[in-house]
């Protein structure tokens, strides 16, 4: 089979990926974010039209189940802009999302990924209460056809996203990771996991690659510029996983010096082969800061004059064709 990138309206060649944002979002909540909330799908196709007119062709939106992923836009958006959008299945960490939908969610986990990624998105559970009380019983009105709500069965995730925790593992996480490499083995798909500031990314790789078989090659650390000491960098990067280089800066962009100090060390140790670049624009007040328009007017500008022109084409759409492309199996 030919190794194809799934996007929200059917897989790609990579050769036709382009200038990718390999990290980043255009609807999520959190109950940890309140009032931040991407939930405009008008705003959304506003960064999506930003984006490529400043060069951008591809988006992957780490947004997985239980977050808001607004899955019944993506396709949309994708054909009004031009843009190709990659979609995640998976869970973050546990706080991030309702306790009940959880529990409900424990049993039969991996095939739900699996089924996310083969077959379609599953539409979320709503989280926002009626805005008024019912008022007092009418007459039974007229049976009606009920109207046929915009469906994201069609539209099927391109990854797998998890979250390691900010202290010990927790048993939830445990489960969604065991969970997340039962969906790679049945379907090839990338593993994409968001790292805490006081992560241990070994332990992460133990967990995934030689706990439950998933190959390096197969895992994208995200938010690798939290963590500060560089020779954890350079041995993650000798075994093979791929870096999602996103900013922590509260301007929510990656064009800062803690982001480019990590790409300039990793490029120098030889590495440039693993690294991804992302904008992870997670908060309506980041998204204010440009996002991935600025990935592309500003960081890439400053690599280009410090390291060359190929180095731009490298991280921006040579290792984002390698990282996300797959041999989809079907189970």
């Amino acid at each position: 089979m030919t190794p194809t990138i799934r996007t929200v309206l059917g897989d790609l060649d990579p050769a036709e990926l382009g200038a990718t944002d390999s990290h980043d979002h255009l609807f999520i909540r959190s109950p940890l974010l309140p009032g931040e909330e991407l939930d405009d799908p008008a705003a959304a196709e506003g960064v999506l039209r930003a984006f490529a007119a400043v060069g951008g062709r591809s988006f992957v939106q780490w947004t997985p189940y239980g977050m808001g992923r607004g899955a019944d836009s993506l396709a949309r958006l994708s054909r009004v802009t031009g843009v190709h959008v990659v979609a995640a299945t998976g869970l973050h960490q546990a706080a991030h999302c309702d306790p009940d939908t959880l529990r409900a969610l424990y049993d039969g986990l991996a095939e739900r990924f699996t089924a996310e990624l083969t077959t379609g998105l599953t539409a979320e559970p709503a989280t926002e209460p009626a805005t008024e009380p019912p008022g007092p019983p009418g007459p039974p009105a007229a049976p009606e056809a009920p109207e046929a709500p915009a469906s994201p069965a069609a539209v099927r995730a391109g990854l797998i996203k998890v979250a390691c925790d900010p202290g010990t593992t927790t048993a939830h996480t445990r489960r969604v990771m065991a969970a997340a490499a039962d969906a790679h083995r049945a379907t090839g798909a990338p593993i994409a996991v968001h790292l805490e500031p006081r992560a241990h990314p070994h332990l992460v790789l133990n967990r995934l690659h030689v706990r439950h078989g998933v190959p390096p090659h197969r895992i994208i650390l995200g938010h690798l510029t939290r963590l500060p000491d560089v020779r954890v960098h350079r041995e993650l990067a000798a075994e093979g996983v791929y870096f999602a280089l996103d900013s922590p800066s509260r301007a929510g962009h990656p064009a800062d010096h803690q982001a480019f100090d990590v790409i300039a060390d990793l490029v120098e140790a030889g590495h440039a082969s693993r690294l991804l670049l992302g904008a992870d624009t997670t908060t309506r007040t980041a998204r204010r800061a440009g996002g991935p328009t600025e990935l592309l007017n500003d960081l890439v500008p400053r690599l280009a004059r410090t390291f060359g022109p190929e180095l731009p084409g490298l991280l921006l759409t040579a290792n984002p064709a390698a990282a996300f492309a797959t041999d989809w199996r079907t189970p």
